[in-house]
């Protein structure tokens, strides 16, 4: 694979499809089916620097709808426990990223908080947690706020209820919000106790009910894997995850599949390549809203120690 050299990112910059905050409860996505990347190349991935990054583990990053916050998951010392989720700012698209800060104990406790997810209209939060109170090994929460801008402002997170979290562990939830009717917006991962992860997926209401039976999404599940960890462009026609499936490049992976529409089945899976996956471990990817920038967890050589966040970038077929 043919990438973009280091040296390129300065001008690249992260650019951002911005999309205005809706106060109504399905604001349409971006049209970014309008956008080609089939022949778009990811660049080499850059470590995020130790403003984000620690000699502890930084994991499950998420970027908010403008690009300015980063959500992550860390053992860093300063939580509550084991795993919180951090949040990170930054003042525009090409400004530094700030000190992370802790999002406080509303939503982080004694236990393991970690992968964070946002609704593009950045009104809620997704993660997962082991406290308490939960079905099993770990389950999924959800957190409302009023301002879209406030990072800290979170209400008290409540369960997604006995559809989707059981006795097994769930995680990585991935909100996609649609204009089109009857589509799934819920798609997160569940290994049962002893056994690999498989990727799901639900209707859920914005109070985190569930609407309909919840379905293994088959094409992105191998049955001798772990598949897990989902990021979709905010069209619903790509989707990037990680996977222990033959044909990596080592350990975790970063593939990707594509589809027609929100009711077509996905494509066989293909592995990012050697251009961003490497032979340590490769995971939960999170990509922005306007589909140009991923960033991921590694525990690749030229990090902090423990496991990192980086970034790569890709434009558009013919810009």
């Amino acid at each position: 694979m043919r990438t973009v050299h280091i040296a390129t990112l300065a001008s690249v910059g992260f650019l951002t499809l911005l999309v205005a905050c809706e106060s109504t409860p399905d604001p349409v996505a971006p049209k970014l089916q309008a956008m080609s990347f089939a022949n778009s190349e990811w660049s080499v991935p850059v470590n995020l620097g130790s403003t984000i990054n620690t000699a502890a583990n930084e994991q499950g990053p998420t970027l908010s709808n403008d690009g300015l916050s980063l959500y992550f998951g860390s053992d860093r010392a300063g939580g509550s426990g084991s795993f919180d989720i951090w949040v990170s700012r930054r003042a525009c698209a090409d400004c530094p990223w700030e000190p992370p800060e802790n999002l406080g104990s509303v939503v982080n406790t004694a236990a393991s908080e970690t992968g964070p997810g946002l609704s593009i209209d950045g009104h809620m939060l997704f993660f997962t947690s082991t406290r308490p109170g939960g079905q099993g090994l770990s389950d999924l929460y959800l957190s409302h706020r009023a301002n879209p801008t406030d990072d800290l402002g979170w209400g008290p997170p409540v369960g997604l209820g006995p559809d989707v979290n059981t006795a097994a562990s769930e995680a990585g939830a991935e909100y996609l919000q649609s204009a089109e009717d009857g589509a799934a917006n819920l798609y997160f991962n569940r290994a049962p106790p002893g056994q690999t992860a498989d990727i799901y997926y639900a209707t859920i209401t914005r109070d985190g009910e569930t609407v309909g039976p919840v379905t293994l999404v088959i094409e992105l599940s191998d049955p001798t894997a772990t598949d897990q960890g989902v990021t979709l462009r905010t069209d619903g026609r790509e989707v990037f995850f990680f996977s222990t499936r033959p044909g990596g490049s080592g350990g975790n992976d970063l593939w990707t599949s594509t589809r027609r529409s929100l009711h077509d089945p996905w494509s066989m899976a293909v592995n990012l390549g050697t251009g961003i996956n490497s032979t340590a471990a490769d995971q939960q990817p999170g990509l922005s809203t306007d589909g140009r920038t991923l960033v991921f967890a590694s525990s690749r050589s030229g990090g902090f120690g423990g496991t990192d966040i980086w970034m790569s970038t890709r434009t558009p077929s013919g810009h």
